[in-house]
């Protein structure tokens, strides 16, 4: 079943959002959306992915 994302911001090419994982419980994933990078991660922690958007370097710019 597809979960939406919500609370969906941008930090530079970064986006990071919020989304149910299959127990329920929120996730928060930050994914890079230059092109040929690539990057993502996914925390139980929203400041976790927003610092994770606010440090990642990306190697496509």
């Amino acid at each position: 079943m597809h979960r939406p994302f919500t609370r969906v911001t941008r930090v530079g090419p970064v986006n990071v959002g919020t989304r149910p994982d299959q127990r329920g419980k929120p996730r928060h994933t930050a994914a890079c959306t230059a092109p040929n990078c690539g990057w993502s991660a996914s925390y139980s922690n929203r400041d976790a992915a927003d610092l994770a958007a606010r440090t990642h370097r990306c190697p496509a710019h």
